[in-house]
């Protein structure tokens, strides 16, 4: 017998917002005014449903439509909603640019670590928005993804026989504007693997919140640093994550699957015990 029941959030970004691309069929919706929370608005409805058994609940990153851009997100109020649901993991979706020669157009990536470059966000829970996150906490972010969910992730595009690679650096930077050339240049210094505007504050607020999150990363462009390839433009980017969204679905779809089947008491237990530890201040 398990503690915890699996429930699985999923955040669609870019291409998964598309409502003929939704990866579940809806058993009920909860109106996005219904899941306000202590930090406002998520970013739209939430819908519920299941995979196979596994209970889902799947929420669009940037609102029906597309109509939010990366800054104006509402990544706590997004968090907490699919907390709120009784979501014990999030699986998320993310298109980006490629900083590597090795990382081509359509090949999708589990990311294992970020450089966060974003200035404008609320970038965490614990500063006395809200009475349920009382206190100052350091949270520990090496893992920065959840090791077990990721896993699942990548042996899943494995077995699909998709071109996936296991592990990748995503440098988040606060758009909407993409990058010049010298900037592209000098994340690809710093270590980056990816570039991307919308995995940070994302990732480390699901810590925060006590959620295994792991990511799908799909390249869509070599951003502009790479002078034989064209410099990224926005309707490309939809073009090629329109192209290779069945990919990213079919994974979700089956990841779901296979972290049903799993006891996650452990790791769950862990994280909570994580958090409450970095507690420094009541």
């Amino acid at each position: 017998m398990t503690e915890h029941q699996v429930k699985v959030g999923i955040i669609g970004g870019s291409g998964l917002d598309d409502p003929q691309n939704h990866i579940l069929t809806t058993d009920c919706v909860t109106k996005r005014e219904a899941a306000k929370n202590d930090f406002g608005l998520p970013s739209g409805d939430l819908l519920h449903g299941n995979i196979n058994g596994v209970n889902v609940v799947l929420l669009s990153r940037h609102g029906p439509g597309h109509t939010l851009n990366p800054t104006t997100i509402n990544y706590r109020a997004n968090i907490e909603a699919l907390k709120l649901a009784g979501c014990t993991h999030i699986l998320a979706s993310n298109a980006c640019g490629s900083l590597q020669e090795s990382i081509s157009k359509g090949q999708l990536v589990i990311p294992d670590s970020f450089i966060d470059k974003t200035i404008h966000r609320n970038v965490t829970f614990y500063d006395g928005t809200s009475a349920k996150y009382s206190g100052v906490r350091h949270i520990p972010m090496e893992p920065a993804f959840d090791v077990k969910t990721s896993k699942i992730l990548y042996e899943v595009g494995k077995e699909l026989k998709y071109d996936i690679k296991k592990g990748g650096t995503v440098v988040a930077i606060e758009g909407p504007r993409f990058s010049s050339k010298a900037e592209s240049n000098m994340m690809r210094l710093l270590g980056g693997d990816l570039i991307n505007m919308t995995i940070c504050p994302e990732v480390y607020l699901a810590k925060e919140a006590g959620l295994l999150y792991a990511a799908v990363a799909m390249a869509t462009d070599y951003d502009c640093w790479k002078d034989s390839e064209d410099k990224v433009h926005a309707a490309d980017v939809v073009i090629v994550f329109k192209e290779n969204v069945s990919k990213v679905i079919n994974m979700l779809a089956k990841a779901v699957q296979v972290i049903g089947e799993k006891n996650w008491d452990e790791e769950i237990c862990a994280l909570k015990e994580l958090c409450e530890t970095s507690k420094v201040s009541s």
